[in-house]
């Protein structure tokens, strides 16, 4: 697949099965992250693939944080549906350093942003679907401590990965470019 197509038919897919990514699938899929814009070279993420048992264990967490939020039944079930959704997730964590001035938390979020965002392509381009997902939740404290956040890091993205349950033709999204683009 070359670049172009790559990025013009990557789409979200939340129904997904197995398989998941292999490990050497996944660490293609590490290396594209890691080619990110980097300013500082601070490698500012960190990346914690969850499946099998850990999908369990996501569930619980996902739960505790309806309930620390106080987001309702409906968000329980969902929060019970949602780490089962796919054969794997990886969570990706933003490592904030907020004491070094050239690189502001802002742009450290944004890289590890990309970081995701890579991952999503390099699944694309190996045949896997995926989904970015966050919400309240990754806010949850049990959940942030399980992936040994600190205070300033930030989940930025619950990525879900497998193979999707159906075949959907992927078509370019035609959208007019006037509404996002402007000159100067």
């Amino acid at each position: 697949m070359d670049a172009l197509t790559l990025l013009t038919t990557r789409r979200s897919n939340k129904k997904l099965s197995a398989p998941a990514p292999n490990k050497m699938q996944l660490e293609k899929m590490f290396q594209a992250a890691l080619r990110t814009p980097d300013h500082g070279k601070l490698s500012p993420y960190h990346f914690v693939v969850i499946e099998n048992e850990g999908l369990n264990k996501l569930e619980q967490l996902l739960k505790e944080a309806v309930v620390e939020f106080n987001l309702g039944e409906e968000r329980l079930k969902k929060a019970e549906n949602l780490a089962h959704r796919a054969p794997m997730v990886i969570a990706v964590i933003a490592k904030i350093n907020p004491d070094i001035a050239k690189v502001p938390a802002w742009e450290q979020l944004v890289t590890a942003g990309c970081a995701a965002y890579g991952i999503q392509l390099a699944a694309h381009a190996q045949g896997f679907d995926n989904v970015w997902i966050t919400g309240k939740w990754v806010s949850g404290s049990a959940l942030r401590q399980a992936l040994r956040c600190r205070e300033q890091d930030e989940i930025v993205a619950l990525l879900m990965l497998g193979t999707s349950t159906e075949k959907v033709e992927r078509e370019c999204r035609q959208e007019s470019l006037e509404d996002f683009v402007s000159y100067l």
